[in-house]
């Protein structure tokens, strides 16, 4: 008579049961719980013992069971996360994801599905790509133009500036110089506005390469003139000029058609952040103030920022694919199958390997509701943000440190200090009234509405404004 075996643990957590159907009952009854509700509160952290108290202890030897751990969650852990999608979240650079990109990020992860290479995830690859090029049209990249959705911003600056050192490498080797590849001096640079992101420097840490910022005009940007001193002075060792389409803090646009010019009479590779502001290259309102970038050798863009996208997803794209792919490729016998074929490959693009189609919520909002509304969304941010400044400035005891350009609108309420603008702050958030983070420029504090989603109202930020 044979022994009869009890299953393994594993096949507990990978059979299909009973258990396993009640367990996605559950988890999809809250999503769409949550997905659909137009009332999710915005919620605060909470501090690490209160958290313990509530939560108690969680992870077991045998485990306490999906309700428990979505209660949990639901009850207690989801509280402690302010919601970065509500409309009164108005700090640092808010995500606005549309329902359905948001629906499909489930549809993303039930399907199993790989973006690292054709081979393994072809139709993946190819709608991804198809947003791509979209993007690339868009900022008037020629359409041979090419790229990878990575997790977000520094690491597309980070794989950008990576292959434009290739680039430079490549181009002084071919040049005969005797000490290729390494630059004049010894030292690669790259040159940028001294109000860029912070993943420009912490790029070049990680490079090992130096920066160097250059002060912008005060009105904050950044033009040909201050970059071709620098370029004069620093010559061939500079790989890379950075122009930044839409600064963090402020919003603010470089005159990237004017450093683009500068390429007629230096050699570099023009990469430009676009992070949060590029996606307003979508909207005829501030389309001009883009003029340039279609000279760039590559870009990116957040659609977890300004596209109505969910966490994480940047796209980084290439006017010449294949520089992006000669810099990231890599090389390992298991891999020759992959990298021995001109199949695009999204892991060959940037500085990753593994990596999820992350791209596919965006596309799958964009193909159900095409452009247009897109661009009417991106619009709205836009008017509203010169709606409020001028509300501001009619206001006896505010001023605007900056007239926005496109939906940051930075401001200071005349006599407070930094410890006014927290008090006031943490009381928004404590109330549930909005999100509203202090900042500061010059040495001086302020604050500032990062205005994304379409639904923020001008009578919600009245209301801000009249707190303090």
């Amino acid at each position: 008579m044979n022994a009869r075996h009890e299953p393994a643990s594993a096949n507990r957590m990978h059979t299909v049961s009973g258990e396993t159907e009640q367990i996605v009952d559950l988890v999809l009854d809250y999503s769409r719980r949550r997905i659909l509700s137009d009332d999710t509160p915005l919620d605060k952290p909470s501090t690490e013992a209160e958290l313990t108290r509530l939560a108690g202890r969680t992870i077991t030897e045998r485990g306490i069971g999906a309700t428990k751990a979505l209660s949990v969650f639901e009850h207690v852990l989801a509280p402690a996360c302010i919601t970065t999608d509500h409309p009164q979240y108005l700090s640092f650079i808010p995500t606005a994801p549309t329902k359905a990109a948001t629906a499909f990020d489930l549809v993303v992860s039930a399907s199993a599905l790989y973006g690292g290479s054709w081979l393994e995830g072809a139709g993946a690859v190819y709608a991804e790509n198809e947003v791509l090029s979209w993007l690339a049209h868009e900022f008037g990249l020629p359409a041979t133009s090419g790229g990878v959705f990575v997790q977000g911003g520094t690491l597309g600056n980070l794989s950008a500036l990576v292959a434009a050192r290739d680039h430079a490498r490549h181009v002084l080797a071919e040049s005969g110089a005797p000490d290729a590849p390494t630059p004049p001096g010894g030292r690669w640079k790259v040159v940028c506005s001294a109000e860029a992101h912070s993943s420009i420097a912490s790029a070049a840490r990680v490079m090992d390469v130096d920066v160097v910022p250059v002060k912008p005009a005060d009105d904050g940007m950044l033009r040909g003139d201050d970059v071709r001193a620098a370029l004069a002075e620093h010559g061939a060792s500079v790989f890379a000029v950075v122009a930044t389409a839409g600064s963090t803090n402020f919003g603010i646009v470089d005159d990237v058609a004017s450093i683009a010019a500068l390429k007629e009479d230096f050699d570099f590779w023009l990469h430009v952040d676009g992070a949060y502001g590029l996606a307003a290259m979508l909207s005829p309102l501030t389309r001009a103030r883009f003029a340039g970038v279609e000279h760039a050798d590559s870009v990116i863009v957040d659609p977890h920022k300004w596209l109505f996208a969910p966490f994480d997803a940047c796209a980084l794209i290439y006017r010449d694919p294949e520089a992006g792919r000669r810099a990231h490729t890599q090389h390992a016998e298991y891999l020759d199958t992959l990298t021995e074929t001109s199949e695009w490959s999204p892991s060959d693009y940037a500085a990753h390997l593994t990596r999820r189609a992350r791209g596919l919520p965006f596309w799958f909002s964009l193909a159900t509701y095409g452009g247009a509304a897109y661009r009417e969304a991106i619009g709205h941010s836009i008017t509203l943000a010169a709606d409020i400044a001028r509300e501001i400035e009619s206001r006896e005891g505010f001023s605007l440190v900056r007239d926005p350009q496109l939906s940051v609108v930075v401001f200071e309420r005349e006599g407070w200090t930094k410890a006014d603008y927290n008090a006031w702050s943490a009381r928004l958030l404590d109330e549930q009234r909005a999100f509203v983070t202090p900042s500061s420029h010059g040495g001086r504090p302020n604050t500032r509405f990062a205005i994304v989603s379409p639904n923020t109202t001008f009578e919600q930020l009245v209301a801000i404004l009249d707190t303090m």
